[in-house]
C-alpha cells in the first residue's frame, strides 16, 4: 500500500464517518479456537458448555469482536505510516456476536486537531460501531489516535 491510498492527518474531518468496505463472518470453529487460545469461557468454548454459562448461549469472546472490529478499522482508515492508539474509551459489549455474524464497522470522526507535542502529527478521535448483518451495534468504543500530517503540511 504506498502512502497515496492511506489517510494522512489533513484527509480527517469532525462529522466524516467511514463504513467498512466488507464484512468478517465469524463461524462456529472459528469462535471455539479462539476462545481455546485466548479466552477459555464456557460461553465460548461450544454450545454445550454455553448453556451453562452467564449467557446460557454460545457466542464469540468480546475480544474476538474487538480483534475482528481492528482488522476491519486497518482496512477501511488506513493510516499513512501506520498510526499510534493513545488509547480507547468506553469500550462496550452491546450484544453477543453469534456465529454467523457478519460484522462491518462504521467509524465516525468526532474531532480533530494538530499534536501540541508532536508537530508532524494529528490527533484524531473517532467512534467505532460494530454492526452485525441486521445493522444492530455488537460492540462501540471511542479512541483517540495520532496520525502523520502530510510532509508539506507539517
Amino acid at each position: 500500500m504506498t502512502s497515496q491510498d492511506c489517510y494522512w492527518f489533513e484527509d480527517m474531518a469532525a462529522g466524516q464517518v467511514l463504513h467498512s468496505a466488507r464484512a468478517i463472518t465469524l463461524d462456529r470453529d472459528a469462535i471455539i479456537s479462539f476462545a481455546r487460545e485466548y479466552d477459555p469461557q464456557p460461553a465460548h468454548l461450544g454450545e454445550e458448555t454455553a448453556k451453562d454459562s452467564q449467557f446460557g448461549l454460545f457466542c464469540a469472546s468480546g475480544w474476538q469482536t474487538g480483534s475482528t472490529t481492528m482488522r476491519l478499522i486497518a482496512e477501511t482508515l488506513p493510516i499513512a505510516h501506520g498510526g499510534m492508539g493513545a488509547g480507547i474509551e468506553k469500550l462496550r459489549w452491546l450484544r453477543p456476536v453469534r456465529p454467523g455474524d457478519a460484522l462491518r464497522v462504521e467509524i465516525a470522526v468526532l474531532a480533530t486537531r494538530p499534536s501540541a507535542s508532536r508537530p508532524g502529527s494529528g490527533v484524531v478521535t473517532y467512534r467505532c460501531t460494530t454492526r452485525n448483518q441486521d445493522g444492530e451495534p455488537v460492540q462501540d468504543f471511542t479512541t483517540t489516535v495520532l496520525m502523520p500530517r502530510r510532509p508539506a503540511a507539517a
